[in-house]
């Protein structure tokens, strides 16, 4: 695409929202009032207002390779944060989607440069889940299954955090952990019962 090409696009998208609302600008610069913090994947084919069907304002968003959530991550930790503490956003969402290829990549024995660090975190995943990943034959499966596991990691990451915790304790903040199937378009809700999964280690993670 010839770069001149997306001033354009840029041109002609703002025509038609003045069209629909003359005063489209004015309100999106009143300032933003998001419901949702969405922490996804930052492949070009995964977009999260298109899929949530939300509209500028309505979900703050973070996207890195394969939706991670570090420790040491100070881009995503000071998103939780502001996110968290300063837009009081009621609900965090970590979404994954099938074909993802940060998490392909990390079920290859392949030096990946860069990329080796933060691919290690999701080996760790695999690592945690050893035994049930690799007792589903079916590559593809066991792949996706990955994927789904992976938001799960991320999510019980997110709640290792004080923000999380202090927002959780004191206005019910809500994590979800979703997955988006491009080959359908379809947007699945994991049903993660973080209860059970975090029954023997929050006595370790919970903050005062």
């Amino acid at each position: 695409m010839n770069l001149s090409k997306v001033f354009e696009n840029n041109k002609a998208w703002i025509k038609n929202k003045l069209i629909s609302n003359k005063d489209y600008f004015k309100d999106l610069n009143k300032g933003q009032n998001p419901e949702f913090l969405y922490i996804g994947c930052s492949d070009s084919r995964v977009s999260a207002e298109d899929l949530m069907g939300l509209a500028p304002g309505e979900v703050f968003v973070h996207r890195n390779i394969a939706n991670m959530v570090s420790s040491i991550d100070l881009n995503s930790a000071s998103v939780i944060e502001y996110a968290v503490e300063h837009l009081k956003v009621n609900h965090v969402v970590v979404c994954g989607h099938y074909s993802c290829g940060g998490v392909k990549a990390a079920m290859q024995s392949a030096d990946l440069g860069i990329l080796n660090p933060w691919l290690r975190n999701i080996r760790d995943v695999y690592r945690i889940h050893k035994d049930e990943l690799n007792a589903i034959v079916d590559e593809e499966k066991r792949y996706d299954r990955l994927v789904e596991l992976n938001v799960q990691e991320q999510c019980v990451n997110l709640i290792k955090t004080a923000a999380v915790q202090k927002a959780y304790r004191d206005r019910g903040l809500k994590v979800h952990g979703w997955v988006f199937d491009i080959k359908t378009g379809k947007l699945i809700d994991l049903n993660i019962d973080f209860e059970h999964i975090l029954q023997d280690i929050m006595e370790i993670y919970h903050l005062d």
